[in-house]
């Protein structure tokens, strides 16, 4: 199946869909651009709606948090350029809120990574939050419906966790890193073997074989 083919989006794992398309800020070429960075690229359904201008504020106002953990913004939808250079004007007129990450314009992103769901509508994107690796891979995704705003700082959690893992080879439980028993410790990988139950037994602490725990240091 070829890239333009691609209706269902990327899956976890997969290398995400190249694309050029200009913005707000400046030229994009992704994934290209932004090799050796995490980069959270977000789709909202329309530019001058409601739930997504408060959206874009909060992305704002914690685009240094996300810029400290080595991730950039895109944001996007099917609207065009003139539009989204309206939209962030008039968010600084109302809000005096200046939106600084690029807004993508292009038609065929929502396309390629599956954007549109007909059965909430046909033309709008729904809100789904891409997690993109320095590899260019996709480590996560969520989709939210058009009536519902995404709380960024769940956004933040998940990327701390996906940095996490990839960094330290160790899972994150519930609530991580604010979990009711094991805290901000660490899962270590289940054993696969009766030999390898045991030895993580005698190295790490934990609750049973296959529920070992290691320091998030």
């Amino acid at each position: 199946m070829t890239e333009e083919k691609t209706t269902h989006g990327p899956l976890i794992g997969d290398k995400v869909p190249s694309f050029k398309a200009g913005s707000t800020q400046w030229p994009v070429n992704f994934p290209k651009d932004y090799e050796g960075k995490w980069v959270v690229l977000f789709s909202h359904p329309a530019d001058f709606t409601p739930v997504c201008t408060t959206e874009f504020m909060v992305f704002q106002d914690k685009y240094d948090e996300f810029k400290q953990r080595n991730t950039e913004l895109l944001g996007y939808s099917v609207d065009g350029l003139h539009s989204h250079i309206e939209w962030v004007k008039n968010i600084k007129r109302n809000f005096d809120v200046d939106i600084e990450f690029p807004i993508l314009a292009h038609p065929d992103i929502a396309k390629k990574y599956g954007m549109l769901h007909p059965g909430a509508d046909d033309t709008h994107t729904v809100r789904t939050v891409f997690f993109i690796s320095p590899e260019g891979k996709l480590a996560a995704n969520l989709t939210y419906p058009l009536d519902n705003g995404r709380n960024i700082d769940e956004i933040l959690r998940l990327l701390d966790a996906l940095q996490t893992t990839a960094k330290k080879g160790r899972a994150t439980p519930a609530n991580w890193p604010n979990n009711k028993r094991l805290g901000d410790k660490l899962i270590v990988p289940p054993a696969n073997s009766l030999e390898k139950a045991d030895q993580n037994e005698k190295d790490y602490e934990g609750y049973d074989w296959y529920i070992r725990t290691d320091e998030n240091k």
